[in-house]
């Protein structure tokens, strides 16, 4: 019989659906044919391939040869079709046995000598090959990768002769040894204890943290708005293990790839603020995720807010009330997950040093207003903490005094994440307005002194919303069953732009 199947992944956002590479030898003219929405890389693949079977002293079929990739309707891209390829290729023309093809799933793009090369997107393939109970065989470089799925069956070689070998023998290929991981190196690099004064942001800070909030850091230019904002990662609660292979999925099929160093590493992204909607969001005719796909489970870091532009922010939205992002071509569609932190930073004027107690501000007040008008309002409700970050006395930057470091705050905010966890099985930025009904619950009292607040201040629903989730974080921080007044005060003083911008309005 001149008919073999492998079977294969492609990739499609972070799923990786299931391909069978069919193989079929008949007689006839001598040619190659590749059907099943092959794209450019894939069907070069035909080249590489007759390459690395005659390079590794196997014969290439002088016969008619029709390969389809099934599904027909999926569309195919990239060099990852190449060792299934080449071993249906050599199972139907008999020069090694099929019977072992059923237990397996290959990627790895080939080498003109045979050598397998490294690939991008295995992790997502790992996942499915695990779901499906077969062993996944890859180019030894991907391995290290892959065995990240603690569960998966996974092979690595270096060569086609190798997987040729394992498919003879049986046994010709060694399990990789997973290697110890380590995250402290990396969150120690950036610690809250590098950071001088400037309590009242770091509060802040520790609240984002624990409730998982949206966070706007006001202020003149170096006064650590940037230092404050990359502690975040260190202080929030770690990663489970669902939670890393996610963002190690997201990280496995982006052009960068995944860096195994960064495994259990809550991602800090900061692009710059030139970055175009579709490098935050992902796109391409190819879809790739974006910068918020990329901060999935991390910080989305936006400095100089106001300088980005407007149509870029807007394109924000959606993803912060969803934490899910569909991008749609017309021959495709992808869905990346998206629920990161923003946090944001920004001058209080275009020269930076309105309300500065050391240098005059030389804005005009129609000019303030233009500057933060480059923000959307409801893009600024979506940010549950705004806090002013003030110019620091030297001699506070000079002290000596002990600084908390993220260990210690860090500690903290886990014991109340888990006390969100228990009560909703979320973190209180996710609660719906049910949820909040039922956990947020204010005194009379304190109803009255919210709708104050909200009536001086000018705030939408969706703000109300937020500053009730953020005064059950600070309850939950100070272990209190109740929302207190003292919490819902700290609460709405965390508004500090709906404050400056009610003042100037009057």
């Amino acid at each position: 019989m001149s008919l073999a199947i492998v079977y294969t992944r492609a990739q499609v956002g972070i799923d990786a659906p299931s391909v069978s590479v069919e193989v079929h030898l008949s007689g006839g003219l001598p040619g190659l044919f590749i059907v099943g929405l092959p794209e450019a890389a894939v069907k070069e693949s035909k080249d590489r391939v007759r390459g690395a079977i005659q390079n590794s002293g196997f014969e290439f079929p002088a016969r008619r040869i029709t390969i389809n990739l099934a599904p027909a309707d999926l569309p195919k891209e990239g060099g990852r079709f190449d060792l299934p390829i080449a071993l249906g290729l050599l199972a139907a023309s008999g020069q090694i046995p099929r019977e072992r093809l059923d237990q397996y799933e290959f990627l790895g793009e080939l080498a003109l000598g045979g050598e397998l090369r490294r690939i991008r997107g295995v992790l997502p393939a790992t996942l499915a090959c695990r779901d499906a109970g077969r062993t996944l065989l890859i180019p030894e470089d991907n391995a290290g990768e892959a065995i990240l799925v603690g569960s998966a069956k996974v092979l690595g070689a270096a060569h086609l002769l190798e997987v040729c070998r394992q498919l003879t023998t049986g046994n010709a290929l060694q399990p990789p040894i997973a290697q110890p991981r380590t995250t402290l190196e990396v969150i120690l690099e950036r610690d809250l204890s590098d950071v001088r004064g400037q309590h009242h942001a770091k509060r802040a800070l520790e609240i984002a943290a624990a409730g998982g909030h949206n966070l706007l850091l006001i202020g003149p230019p170096g006064t650590g708005k940037t230092m404050l904002a990359s502690r975040l990662p260190g202080i929030m609660p770690p990663m489970n293990e669902a939670e890393a292979l996610e963002t190690a999925a997201i990280a496995s099929v982006s052009a960068q790839g995944l860096d195994l160093k960064q495994w259990g590493v809550r991602p800090f992204r900061a692009p710059h603020h030139t970055a175009s909607g579709v490098a935050l969001v992902g796109g391409g005719g190819q879809p790739r995720p974006g910068e918020i796909s990329l901060a999935h489970h991390g910080v989305l870091f936006l400095d100089e807010l106001p300088e980005y532009d407007r149509r870029v922010l807007e394109v924000l939205r959606e993803p912060l009330e969803s934490g899910r992002i569909t991008i749609s071509r017309a021959a495709r569609q992808a869905d990346f997950p998206a629920r990161f932190q923003l946090v944001a930073a920004m001058n209080p004027c275009p020269c930076g040093y309105l309300g500065d107690a050391e240098r005059q501000c030389a804005c005009g007040q129609e000019q303030v207003r233009r500057y933060r008008a480059r923000v959307s309002g409801p893009l600024i409700d979506r940010i549950d903490l705004h806090i002013e970050v003030p110019r620091l006395a030297h001699r506070v930057l000079r002290g000596d005094a002990l600084e908390e470091n993220s260990a210690t705050v860090r500690s903290r905010v886990c014991v109340a994440r888990e006390r969100q966890l228990q009560r909703a099985g979320k973190p209180n930025s996710a609660l719906g307005t049910r949820e909040i009904e039922r956990d947020c619950v204010l005194s009379d009292a304190d109803h009255q002194l919210l709708e104050q607040a909200l009536e001086r201040l000018g705030l939408s629903p969706r703000a109300y919303h937020r500053i009730l989730k953020v005064a059950r974080t600070i309850a939950d921080l100070a272990g209190s069953i109740a929302i207190k007044r003292a919490h819902l005060t700290e609460a709405i003083s965390y508004r500090a732009l709906d404050r400056t911008l009610a003042r100037s309005l009057r």
